[in-house]
């Protein structure tokens, strides 16, 4: 019969010795009875014993969030560990114990053990298919596989490293001109409450009628007074909603992103990033000896679209009937025909993943192009919108001071 093994975590504790002195340290144990008869079996009086995360008299010691780019140098840590000859365990080990963030290195560590007990290392990574997804968990299965793991996990660590410059440039593309039109509702919003309600007392005064652009503003203000909190009540809720329908609605992510792909300069950018996603997974996993049917599996969830994860799909059959790549490509009249030529010259001379590589590079170059483009396009014309809303309402009531100094 099989002795069930007790998984183990990490305790802190602190107690004194047998001179009167405290101290505390850390301790690998299956639950806090047995770290304190371990302790007491070492001659120390236990003054407490937590799990590792938590404050030893109470309360959660809370680790900040796990982020992608964490994710990211996670696999350049073990891809420079592994290539140095470090084994698997002691590995997980030094980045876990270096590590920042408590939930990181709760992660690691987890994962430490499971390695430790006789998991695989893809099997311990499957538990946790919150950070590591189908592509990361099948390449190191590929890589367990092939007895190439140290390769493999550098192809691993420069593609997420190359996804998350991509990911950070589209956020830039995106976060500028939205914080700025923010700054610029608060702005007219403070203006409508505030401070045109002061001018509209003051024009009572006047014995005249207001210019006609005032009259309007004064009216806009009036109704911003009297319905502020439903403005900001369906604009809250409306935020809300849109993203309570990205996470569950399919139909909402195929209208999404289909409008995304037809926006006049977002669009393309967002093309170019789906064709670079796409390129750049599909490279790292038949670089690693993935069969190119069971790639195309993993890489229609990676291209950030669903426009292009449906069309991957629906290549993936028609390859699956004996259909070449370059011809599935065409058919989906998704990929410039630069892309497909490229791809049909790689299938050609049995250097796919290199071509794939060169695709990859080339569109990532081009979403930095295009990006830094938007930026040096959208802040002059933010600008000018800003002044002239900002500006409109300043003129708007100042108008009818005009007016009376032109009758006086």
């Amino acid at each position: 019969m099989t002795q069930k093994v007790e998984k183990q975590t990490n305790f802190v504790w602190e107690g004194v010795d047998k001179k009167g002195a405290k101290i505390k340290g850390e301790i690998r144990g299956a639950s806090t009875a047995q770290v304190k008869a371990e302790l007491r079996r070492q001659g120390l009086t236990v003054m407490a014993v937590k799990k590792k995360g938590t404050s030893l008299f109470g309360g959660k010691k809370r680790g900040k969030k796990i982020t992608s780019k964490d994710i990211s140098v996670f696999s350049r840590q073990m891809a420079t560990m592994m290539t140095a000859g470090v084994p698997l365990v002691q590995s997980f080990e030094i980045i876990g114990r270096g590590h920042d963030n408590p939930s990181m290195q709760e992660l690691i560590l987890t994962i430490k053990s499971d390695v430790e007990s006789g998991t695989s290392l893809t099997e311990a990574m499957r538990k946790h298919k919150t950070y590591f997804d189908d592509l990361f968990c099948n390449l190191v299965h590929s890589g367990e596989q092939a007895g190439i793991l140290e390769g493999i996990l550098q192809k691993i660590a420069l593609y997420k490293e190359k996804t998350e410059r991509i990911k950070s440039k589209i956020k830039k593309a995106l976060i500028y001109p939205s914080a700025v039109v923010g700054t610029a509702v608060v702005i007219t919003a403070i203006l409508m409450i505030f401070v045109i309600p002061q001018f509209e007392a003051l024009f009572k005064n006047f014995g005249a009628d207001l210019p006609a652009l005032t009259a309007v503003v004064v009216k806009m203000s009036r109704v911003f007074q009297d319905y502020w909190w439903l403005m900001l009540f369906i604009v809250v809720m409306s935020g809300y909603g849109i993203v309570q329908l990205k996470k569950t609605s399919v139909p909402f992510n195929h209208f999404l992103d289909r409008t995304v792909l037809k926006l006049p300069i977002l669009g393309s950018i967002m093309r170019k990033a789906a064709i670079a996603r796409y390129a750049r997974t599909l490279a790292t996993m038949f670089a690693a000896g993935v069969p190119l049917v069971e790639a195309l599996d993993t890489v229609s969830g990676s291209t950030g679209n669903v426009v292009y994860g449906n069309a991957v799909l629906k290549m993936r059959d028609e390859i699956a009937t004996g259909q070449q790549l370059q011809v599935a490509m065409r058919q989906t009249n998704l990929f410039p025909n630069m892309v497909v030529q490229m791809v049909a010259i790689g299938e050609e001379s049995g250097s796919l993943d290199a071509m794939l590589s060169k695709v990859a590079d080339f569109y990532e170059e081009e979403v930095d192009n295009a990006v830094d483009s938007l930026s040096t396009l959208l802040e002059p014309m933010i600008m000018a919108i800003l002044g002239i809303i900002i500006g409109g309402l300043v003129i708007a009531m100042y108008l009818p001071i005009f007016k009376m100094g032109d009758v006086v």
